[in-house]
């Protein structure tokens, strides 16, 4: 394949329920980044509902398209790259966005990327801070993973420790759920639980102490559960806010303890902590409070770039393009189960 006559990287994300498109330059500075959510869909289900998801894909994504290049005041001519992710994720979302990318890097004759979704979430911290990323230490914290990873360069990762059972981002929506909050909990369980006691009741930190940098959340979950089944109903607004500040600073504990583990046992001098959860208030202050403590630079994922984007896969194309890695085969096909570390 031969380069396109612009500059710029154009993105698809689609593994979910978020349709998003953004455009990005050669050092990845993001000149758009577009969202089509697609909560309101899901809400009255609990949960994603992969054939609404994909339809709704299909929908948005070429008006999308249509509006980011518009806003970026760009064209087709000025487009040199395209990525999409290619997993993991759900199948059917997938596909819409990895086919569309596809077909439009082979109209235009330019390189196809094809990111890691996690790879993305990885790299996202350091949007704004150009594409060559230092050695570090990072934590992925989304509703489908909970990473520990040693990042050497772009594209050269080894996965230090991961979840047994649930992610961090998963038990606090099924935590939400367990206590009647609208869907996606995990937003809900902070809010409330700024105006609860997070010392009002004493989860169990699982793993805190292992010696290791493995997770576990689902022994949490239980421990909630049982909780929630000993209280009086309907429950009152100062235990529903106790219950939500409680389960929060035991997650936070957690996922604080074993970052700082990490960094000490690989002497890194650089943090950097990203996906859905990294929203979470009281995990960002606890983040700073780690940095300041240990001497440590501390990357954190903007909000915006937090969730899912496509922003950070613009960006993780670009990042893989100046690290000299070439684009992907157009014959790849998705992985819904594709791990850190593996292309498309």
């Amino acid at each position: 394949m031969t380069d396109c006559p612009g500059e710029y990287v154009l993105a698809i994300e689609t593994s979910c329920d978020e349709t998003a498109v953004s455009i990005c330059d050669a050092d990845g500075v993001i000149l758009v980044s577009k969202v089509a959510s697609q909560i309101e869909l899901h809400a009255p289900y609990g949960g994603v509902v992969p054939e609404l998801a994909s339809r709704n894909h299909s929908a948005d994504l070429k008006p999308l398209i249509s509006a980011t290049l518009e806003e970026a005041g760009l064209d087709w001519r000025d487009i040199s790259v395209i990525a999409a992710t290619s997993g993991p994720g759900l199948a059917s979302s997938l596909l819409i966005g990895d086919t569309t990318a596809k077909a439009i890097a082979a109209a235009l004759a330019c390189p196809f990327y094809s990111i890691n979704h996690m790879e993305g979430h990885l790299l996202s911290p350091f949007i704004g801070a150009g594409v060559e990323i230092p050695p570090h230490i990072a934590l992925i914290v989304s509703g489908g993973h909970t990473l520990l990873v040693e990042v050497e360069a772009v594209g050269h990762y080894r996965i230090l420790g991961s979840t047994k059972d649930d992610a961090a981002g998963e038990a606090f929506d099924k935590v939400g759920k367990m206590l009647d909050l609208p869907y996606p909990g995990g937003p809900q369980i902070s809010e409330r639980a700024e105006e609860g006691n997070p010392t009002a009741f004493d989860f169990p930190r699982s793993m805190l102490d292992s010696g290791d940098h493995e997770f576990s959340f689902s022994g949490l979950k239980t421990s909630v559960r049982y909780l929630i089944e000993k209280q009086l109903k309907p429950l009152s607004d100062k235990t529903l806010n106790d219950i939500c500040a409680s389960f929060q600073a035991a997650v936070v504990d957690v996922l604080i303890g074993k970052l700082r583990h990490a960094a000490r046992e690989n002497n890194s001098g650089i943090i950097a902590v990203s996906g859905g959860v990294s929203c979470n208030e009281s995990l960002r202050e606890r983040c700073r409070e780690l940095a300041e403590n240990e001497g440590l630079t501390l990357m954190l994922a903007t909000p915006g770039y937090s969730t899912d984007n496509a922003a950070m896969i613009a960006f993780a194309a670009a990042a893989r393009r100046a690290a000299g890695i070439t684009g992907s085969s157009l014959n790849r096909d998705i992985n819904p189960n594709l791990q850190l570390g593996e292309t498309g």
